[in-house]
């Protein structure tokens, strides 16, 4: 079972300074309303100064870009399914780990064919949405992203999975950010017929203004290095990915 995966997060005690609030034998509707603002607040303060990801589809693949610090952000899933993360490094290595191990499980008892990207989301975020709403345990610092390849263009999947295990689907164009950042029309900056290189040197650039707020960096550099990953669909290699020099 996936929930095994997420353990931590069901079994692991609430550290000091959480605004968390215990189970009681009884709670009122305010209270757990109130219980969950703190919850969704304290939340967003952990993961709000995290670098935001951007993904846009092309005639060539798909390319994921962002800034990390030491540990990757971009991953492989399984043979046409991306993911990327933002948030407690922890956490978005559990998402990762959880969701790679239900591919590869769903690949060899069923076919590779059945390993969809909305079989994988749906298995993930179960633990996520479980621990969100249980007080007595510590939710998921992070947010996730999954990006399947698909034939053309029109065919790539981009989903978003929240903090609270909420999922929603994209298409074309995708991004994850901890700060209510202004939605930028990604489709319309970076055309389709762009190389990978030359559409990540965009990204790179939109990165900037789109945590720029009124001239001051919302996401310092300091530490940061840019990171993207291809997916290539015409690929002769049976391996599609590879990581773009920048």
């Amino acid at each position: 079972m996936l929930t095994r995966h997420f353990s931590k997060f069901v079994s692991m005690e609430c550290t000091q300074g959480r605004i968390l609030e215990r189970r009681t034998n009884m709670l009122t509707p305010y209270d757990w309303q109130e219980g969950m603002n703190n919850r969704v607040s304290y939340i967003q303060g952990r993961i709000e100064r995290g670098a935001a990801v951007l993904a846009v589809s092309l005639n060539a693949g798909i390319v994921i870009f962002t800034y990390r610090r030491q540990s990757p952000k971009t991953f492989e899933i399984y043979d046409r399914l991306a993911f990327a993360g933002l948030g407690q490094q922890s956490d978005v290595e559990a998402i990762r780990t959880a969701a790679m191990e239900f591919a590869h499980r769903e690949g060899y008892n069923r076919s590779e064919h059945d390993v969809t990207i909305q079989r994988v989301v749906t298995a993930v975020s179960t633990p996520i949405k479980a621990a969100f709403n249980d007080f007595s345990s510590a939710p998921a610092l992070a947010i996730s992203l999954f990006a399947e390849l698909g034939n053309e263009p029109d065919k790539d999947q981009y989903y978003v999975v929240d903090f609270d295990g909420d999922y929603h689907l994209q298409r074309h164009t995708a991004s994850l950010s901890g700060s209510e950042h202004p939605v930028m029309n990604l489709r319309e900056e970076v055309p389709l017929e762009l190389t990978p290189e030359k559409a990540a040197q965009k990204l790179a650039t939109l990165w900037m203004q789109l945590t720029s707020n009124h001239g001051e960096k919302a996401v310092s550099l300091d530490g940061l290095t840019p990171e993207a990953l291809f997916m290539e669909r015409n690929s002769s290699r049976e391996n599609v990915f590879r990581k773009l020099e920048l």
